[in-house]
């Protein structure tokens, strides 16, 4: 069972992402995947429709339809927030990228470089001169 305390948190992320109940339209659907049986057999899985964004999500992580209503509130309110962030996002993702590429390699990656940089250079090497050239 989901605890009253994540409860609270999930009610103040979908606040944050200005996502009401009244906006959502949610159904159960039968389930898939592992678990058997009883999840090809009970709606657990619950079914987000977010009218005024459009975005439909569809949740049946665990096999309490209480505790998948709960996490796809959450999902959805993360896509929300994710979608209304993306340009923070993008430059976070810009300023991630250069620190990675002026990071120092790793010792084994280096010398993997140069192996495959040496062998590169000894099969230009064995090629020989085409003959007519010099």
């Amino acid at each position: 069972m989901i605890s009253p305390g994540t409860v609270e948190k999930i009610k103040e992320r979908m606040a944050l992402a200005s996502v009401f109940e009244e906006d959502l339209a949610e159904s159960f659907i039968l389930g898939s995947g592992a678990g058997g049986q009883k999840v090809n057999k009970t709606a657990s899985t619950v079914r987000l429709f977010h009218a005024p964004s459009g975005i439909m999500i569809k949740c049946g992580a665990n096999r309490s339809r209480e505790m998948n209503r709960w996490l796809a509130r959450r999902e959805l309110a993360e896509k929300i927030l994710e979608k209304s962030n993306s340009a923070l996002s993008a430059r976070k993702q810009e300023v991630e990228k250069v620190r990675r590429q002026k990071r120092r390699r790793s010792r084994r990656q280096k010398a993997k470089m140069l192996d495959d940089k040496h062998h590169q250079g000894a099969k230009k090497e064995a090629r020989g001169k085409v003959s007519g050239e010099e």
